[in-house]
């Protein structure tokens, strides 16, 4: 029985960065070798193990064979007779297919180290088109590794597993997973860069996809496209260390602008209505957890009059806010700035535009909050002491404007 650490422990301490988790595989032993050694077995689909007293992963030496379509589709062999070698070439990257041995020897017989110093992410070999999660996988990674690219050799592949429908059998769960986590990498654009490329972002996210090529008003977006503008939106979500619901709701925004007729264009009419819609389809479809789902709907359906905050008059702002459910979920309302936020600073050139609608929403909500019973006691009717409350703030929103204020994110 030998044991060595293997994967995304071994690539990160080759890349110099902390290890968040290590697992192992074992060669040479049975499930019942390991059961009696104390090792609890956790693995439906092949034989995983928590170590007694570490609770780290360890999982049997094991090859996979393809048995049908989809992710679950494989025949899978986990006896003490498969080999190392074996278990690293059923791998994804060479990059995850480096083992460590006890002693510190690496094993890397499939050259991802030198991969890692050329910055390049690169399939196993041929088994690689069995799965078509490693279709995400790899267009994860490249979000992790902003600076590394894909091997033409293996992006040629992923478009021909895409062409073939093995992305099609993926279920709705492990879309999401695999989405979600690229979601909180370093560069998220970088995933969809690549889902982009091999095709199976029309597959997956067919309303995304198709925001690609739709002008915008290059006076309100230089970066005129408005899939480009969604990217911009997503990287600086990632870049201000965003919540998930946060980040999920700026991809979805804008999903409506795909939809609008080509005689309205660039100017854009009515989508944030087809934004909801759409945004509702896609969360359902990929049963998207429910905080995630009732954010993007929020900011599909309120960004647009979050951003003309300061044009609205009082009891606009007041029907803002109760839409919203701004007063029993405060946390959301901030989500939904935050959000906000990301989508109007997310443009070429206006990183450092001012942004008062938040500051001013906030205030309003404060007002609103403040309404006390003093007040109306003394004759003041609550609809005119929250405008003279919310007026107030927005003079103040606006004086800081005219005093440099940078805007509040």
């Amino acid at each position: 029985m030998q044991i060595f650490t293997v994967g995304g422990a071994v690539r990160d301490e080759l890349l110099g960065l902390p290890v968040q988790d290590r697992d192992y595989v074992v060669v040479g032993a049975s499930p019942r070798e390991m059961l009696a050694r104390g090792f609890r077995q956790v693995g439906k689909d092949f034989p995983v193990f928590l170590h007694p007293q570490s609770q780290e992963e360890y999982a049997l030496a094991r090859t996979e064979r393809k048995a049908g379509h989809g992710y679950h589709g494989f025949a899978v062999d986990a006896a003490p007779t498969v080999t190392l070698a074996e278990d690293l070439a059923r791998r994804d990257l060479t990059i995850n297919a480096i083992a460590r041995a006890a002693d510190g020897e690496l094993i890397d017989p499939h050259h991802g180290i030198d991969d890692l110093q050329a910055r390049v992410l690169r399939h196993v070999g041929p088994a690689f088109s069995e799965d078509p999660v490693r279709v995400l996988r790899v267009a994860r990674f490249a979000a992790r590794f902003a600076d590394f690219s894909v091997a033409a050799e293996t992006l040629d592949l992923m478009q021909g597993m895409v062409a073939a429908g093995e992305v099609d059998h993926l279920v709705s769960e492990r879309v999401w997973q695999e989405l979600a986590r690229g979601l909180m990498e370093e560069r998220p654009s970088r995933m969809f860069e690549v889902l982009r490329q091999c095709g199976a972002l029309a597959r997956l996210l067919p309303e995304l996809d198709a925001l690609f090529g739709v002008p915008q008003r290059a006076a309100c977006h230089p970066e005129v496209d408005t899939g480009v503008h969604v990217m911009l939106v997503v990287d600086l979500a990632a870049e201000r260390r965003c919540a998930l619901p946060v980040r999920w709701a700026v991809l979805l925004h804008d999903l409506g602008k795909g939809l609008t007729p080509a005689a309205d264009l660039p100017r854009h009419p009515g989508h944030e209505a087809r934004s909801v819609g759409l945004a509702g389809e896609v969360c359902a479809r990929l049963r998207v957890p429910v905080a995630c789902r009732d954010l993007a709907l929020l900011v599909a359906r309120h960004h647009g009059e979050v951003h003309r905050a300061l044009e609205l008059a009082p009891a606009a702002i007041v029907r803002l806010l109760e839409g919203c459910d701004a007063l029993r979920r405060r946390e959301r309302f901030e989500q939904l700035l935050e959000a906000c936020s990301c989508d109007f600073h997310g443009r070429l050139g206006w990183l450092e535009v001012p942004y008062p609608a938040p500051a001013l929403l906030r205030r309003a909500l404060d007002a609103v909050r403040g309404v006390d019973a003093a007040a109306l006691a003394a004759g003041c009717s609550e609809a005119a002491l929250i405008a003279a409350r919310i007026s107030a703030a927005r003079g103040a929103a606006v004086e800081e404007i005219l005093s440099g204020w940078p805007g509040a994110t």
